[in-house]
């Protein structure tokens, strides 16, 4: 299982931590990614991150200001947020797969198997 928690309303410039807490066999293994979905459009790649938690890509538009990170020894991966911008108010899902390798990370949507249930982020002008 996967619960994301951390969503909440924020003006223009201001920043979220989101977190994703995993238990069972999605904790063990996997790349996480965080995905997200406006209202009225497709869900989409946000960030993923490695088992290894060394190796993350992330969609060019949050590069530079958002940040993957996990603590595998507390089954977490968190998303700081920074600079938010109005087009970022979407429903932040976390989402798990199990690994191909220990560096591996999934970029897409399609690729991951596992998901939570969302959390809202709304970022006011």
């Amino acid at each position: 299982q996967l619960q994301a928690c951390g969503g909440g309303l924020v003006q223009a410039g201001g920043s979220l931590r989101l977190s994703c807490a995993a238990s069972g066999r999605t904790a063990s293994s996997s790349a996480v990614g965080w995905l997200r979905q406006a209202l009225g459009k497709e869900r989409e790649f946000v960030a993923g991150i490695s088992w290894s938690g060394d190796n993350w890509y992330y969609a060019d538009s949050v590069k530079g200001r958002f940040a993957i990170s996990r603590d595998n020894a507390r089954d977490t991966v968190f998303l700081q947020m920074n600079n938010l911008k109005p087009e970022d108010t979407a429903v932040y899902y976390c989402a798990a797969r199990s690994t191909l390798g220990p560096r591996y990370v999934y970029t897409s949507v399609a690729e991951y198997t596992y998901w939570g249930q969302g959390t809202l982020v709304t970022v006011s002008s």
